[in-house]
Parts: C-alpha cells; structure tokens; sequence
C-alpha cells in the first residue's frame, strides 16, 4: 500500500548536508580513509563541570517532568546571562527553554506564521530555515548577500522585498555558513527598516561566542527599544559550550509570542530533557573557561588553515569573523577540473580525494563549499593538502 503523505510533506528538500554525510560513512565502512569537513560541531567534550552537574541532577531524583518552558533555574541562567553579555533585561514569561536552538526555530515558525506569510531569508542561509517556514505554511523570500557583500544583506535589499505579507526576516550573526557578522550600524539600519515595515525580527546567535580578531557580536535586540520589542533572540548552548547532543535552547523576546510557543511546546514535547536542563544551567552559571579555550583553539586553527585554503588554484574564500565554517567560492576550480557543477566537483572531492565537504546548493549558495575547521589540526591539514592535489593534478591548463 502506497501512504498518502501530507501535502506538506512534499514542499520538503532534501538535505544535501545529509547526503554527503551518509556517503562519506559508507566509504569508511569500506575502510577508506575519508576526512569529513562536514561537522557542524565543536570536536570538543562537554566540559567536566557541565557533566558532573548533569550526574548530580540525576542523583538527587531530578528525573521527573519539569515545566513545558523550562526549569525556572535554567530561565534565570538565561536571563543573568543576556543581561551580562548583551546588557538585555528579560522577564521569565518573555524566555522559552526548547529541545536545541533548531526546535525552537521550528516552533516560534508554527505560531508566528499564517499560510502565505513571507519571511525574509538572506542568503546564504542555514538549511533548516526554509523548510521550517514552508513547513508552517509560509513563503521563504530569498535575497543574496554576495561574496563582495562580506555575504550580508543591505538595508535596500530588504526595503525591496518586503510586502504586505512580510511578517519577519531572520538574520544570522555570526552566520552558518560564512561566518561573517553584521556590525552594529549594519544592525541600526536594518532594525529602522523592520520598525518602519512593521516585521519581525528573528535573531539566530548560535554561534555568538565564536568570534575572532577585532570582531564583536552585537545583538539587534541592543539596537533600541523597538528593535528589542521586535526582536526573538534565539541561542543555546550547542555550540558555545561543546553540547549538540543536549538539545537545550532557548528563544528571548515578546511575551505573547513566548506564551504561544510554550503552549505549543506543552502539547509536542511536554519539556526540554530534564537532565539537560540541568546540565544548561551549570553551563551558564559556572566557569566560563573552557568556552574560551575552544574559541581560542577555533582561531588558531583559522589563522594556520585560512592562508592553506586561499592558495588553492580557483578557490576564492573571506576570512570569516565567527563560528567555524570557511565558504570558499570554488565555482573557477570545478569548472578548470572538468566538472559541471560544484556538485559534482564535491562528489568528486569525496570518492577520489576522500575529503567530505558540503555543497553549498544546500546554503543557497551553489557557486561554494563549506569547510568546517572543527577537527584537528592534522586532519585540517591532511584534507587540504588532498583538495590541493586534487585540484593541481586535474587543472586543465598551466598553472605557471
């Protein structure tokens, strides 16, 4: 019997990420020594102080249903925590704690849009994005920040697509997959043309503590006050203190909205993992050194592997500011080695180099590729050592 699936299954893409992914751990199950670049997560430990207070949660009985929001702990963790690093003030009802940043977008998307609401999607985007906004009905309307935009969008590129059924843009900063961040003129005008549009603003700062060199991350929130009224925060603790697989969130911003989304959180998930949750508050609460030291180590990394990359025959990359990802344009080296497209040039990348990378048709970037450089420095230094033969030895010119 053929399932009759949900139309909404269908406005689905596929995941390129994915696809990648699970070829690279078939060629290693092979026992090809495949290098994957793909990770979309620090190649750290949970620090031993988050463990030992997640143990200790579970030790004292701290195993049972907490509230659908979150612990009200884990609210104040939160609140101490945007208050000393953004200066923002929040109330308990105006935070939700959700299963990972990634469920939290998911449900803010299911109660702020209607069917044919348009959301505003710079790109390059993070995956997800589009497939939650048609997920809930809506329209994802795309505008480019190219390479000489540092991939960031202007003020006028968002002036130009909004609608009357405009009802938020999302931005990113630091950004998934270029790493560059918005700076805070950059912020004031786009928080002026939201103000003036009316729209919301959904604000992705996962990737907050991750910054390098003279950079500093500013949230739109701290813009102004209607910038701030407008403004759903989302962060967590995946990324800036080695914890992927906790699965804690959280979204910051208007009451009403808020209290939605806990609503629909009672009734899909009842509460973010207890333990978890306990884990996220030590996170918070406790010595912030080892957030640090990964930071640190990501930036080292980027300074050896940058200069690497950049050397490349075709390849043409922006140091970025944040996260861990480098998004070179390889569009000149797939086309000089006899492919295509960059798809293709990847696929080769993989079954002839062993080097797993992601396309960046994924990001809605098909002329690129991301790199991502959270894995040792050997293995940074094997896989681009590979790509640079690769390339060398199929270049269909002189490279002299």
């Amino acid at each position: 019997m053929k399932p009759q699936l949900a139309n909404r299954v269908h406005t689905l893409s596929p995941s390129t990420t994915l696809a990648i992914t699970a070829k690279a751990k078939e060629l290693k199950q092979q026992g090809i020594d495949v290098i994957g670049l793909g990770a979309g997560e620090p190649d750290y430990n949970t620090p031993q102080n988050i463990l030992d207070a997640a143990l200790k949660s579970m030790n004292e009985g701290h195993t049972k249903y907490t509230p659908a929001g979150g612990l009200p702990a884990l609210k104040k963790a939160i609140i101490d925590k945007l208050k000393r690093d953004q200066e923002l003030k929040y109330e308990p009802s105006e935070i939700l704690v959700g299963i990972g940043a990634k469920h939290v977008l998911y449900t803010l998307f299911q109660v702020l849009l209607n069917e044919q609401d348009e959301v505003i999607i710079p790109i390059p985007y993070w995956v997800s994005y589009p497939e939650q906004v048609k997920l809930a009905g809506g329209v994802p309307v795309y505008i480019e920040g190219t390479a000489e935009q540092q991939y960031k969008v202007s003020p006028q590129q968002i002036q130009e697509v909004i609608t009357d059924k405009t009802r938020a843009i999302i931005l990113n900063s630091p950004s998934n997959p270029s790493g560059m961040l918005y700076t805070e003129e950059e912020l004031k005008d786009i928080a002026a043309i939201c103000k003036e549009a009316n729209i919301w603003i959904i604000s992705d700062e996962i990737y907050e503590k991750l910054i390098y060199g003279d950079a500093k991350h500013v949230s739109i929130a701290q813009i102004s006050d209607d910038a701030k009224e407008r403004t759903l925060v989302i962060n967590g603790v995946s990324k800036s203190h080695s914890m992927t697989g906790w699965r804690i969130g959280y979204a910051a911003g208007n009451k009403e909205v808020i209290t939605a989304m806990t609503d629909l959180a009672s009734h899909s998930t009842s509460n973010p993992v207890t333990t978890s949750q306990y884990a996220a508050i030590e996170a918070y609460n406790g010595p912030q050194d080892a957030v640090e030291e990964m930071r640190a180590a990501f930036e080292s990394r980027l300074e050896i592997i940058y200069p690497k990359v950049v050397a490349i025959p075709g390849f043409k990359v922006l140091k970025p500011q944040g996260a861990f990802y480098l998004l070179p344009d390889v569009s000149e080296a797939a086309r000089k080695t006899g492919y295509e497209n960059v798809d293709a040039f990847v696929n080769a990348l993989l079954t002839e180099a062993n080097v797993a990378v992601i396309p960046g048709s994924g990001f809605g970037a098909p002329s690129t590729i991301r790199l991502s450089y959270a894995t040792s420095l050997d293995l940074l230094e094997a896989a681009v050592s590979r790509i640079d033969s690769f390339v060398k030895s199929k270049w269909q010119e002189d490279l002299l």
